[in-house]
């Protein structure tokens, strides 16, 4: 099952934050889809993820300018 969850309007370090308040709500082996911006998000959620021991799966720019969507399995 995929969830999904729009960060383009926080700022860091919300940004983790509700990342990791979704991840938490989720089954293990399912995926987060998450729009983000480019800039700090983009450096800062990824590795944060990882670093708690969540997979990314996938970080693409979308066809909006300066975001992107970022794919993480619990």
């Amino acid at each position: 099952m995929k969830h999904f969850l729009d960060i383009t309007r926080e700022t860091c370090p919300m940004t983790f934050v509700k990342v990791k308040l979704k991840l938490a709500q989720i089954n293990e082996g399912e995926l987060l889809e998450v729009l983000l911006n480019e800039g700090e998000p983009l450096q800062n959620v990824p590795r944060s993820c990882e670093e708690q021991g969540f997979k990314v799966i996938s970080n693409e720019p979308t066809d909006e300018a300066g975001k992107h969507m970022l794919v993480i399995e619990k």
